[in-house]
């Protein structure tokens, strides 16, 4: 299958966070590409990547970097597709300068932002997962699925606390 959902990130380093975002469509059954594309360090081609995603027949694209993070907004910059930016926590300021950086976007450059880390690149695959379930029933299936296995593991661990501190 083509990939429908881009994944690129500035450097390999942030791979260790980005590979969470991969694993969760992996679960969903979501063909996706990954690549490194430096908006600071290699900025013709993440143009070129951001110019040529829809062409490719990608639907949405996540981004991923830290430091100054600009990679989702130059992305946003380059394509009419939606991109969901991952601020990685990769600077001694623990990620919350790739928030700010990815998160205040001009008017006109939306990026979807997620939390920092690994947890923002699970969400971003789950929020890509959720914009691709719009036009595909099998998939709104799945993540219906994945909605009622994480409200099933809640009330599993609620019977176990309730059990164990009960008087």
């Amino acid at each position: 299958m083509e990939p429908v959902v881009g994944i690129i990130m500035g450097s390999d380093s942030d791979l260790n966070i980005m590979g969470e975002a991969a694993k969760q469509l992996k679960a969903f059954d979501i063909p996706f590409e990954i690549d490194i594309c430096s908006a600071h360090r290699s900025p013709a081609r993440a143009s070129e990547y951001a110019r040529t995603a829809a062409q490719r027949g990608l639907k949405c694209i996540i981004a991923g970097a830290g430091g100054a993070a600009h990679l989702a907004g130059v992305t946003a910059a380059e394509t009419v597709l939606p991109v969901i930016g991952v601020p990685v926590d990769s600077s001694p300021l623990s990620g919350f300068d790739s928030l700010l950086a990815t998160v205040q976007m001009p008017g006109g450059v939306p990026v979807g932002t997620m939390g920092v880390g690994k947890s923002g690149a699970v969400n971003a695959a789950i929020f890509a997962a959720q914009i691709l379930a719009t036009s595909d029933a099998a998939l709104a299936d799945r993540l219906a699925g994945y909605k009622r296995s994480l409200a099933d593991k809640i009330r599993t661990k609620s019977a176990h606390v309730k059990a164990t501190f009960s008087v």
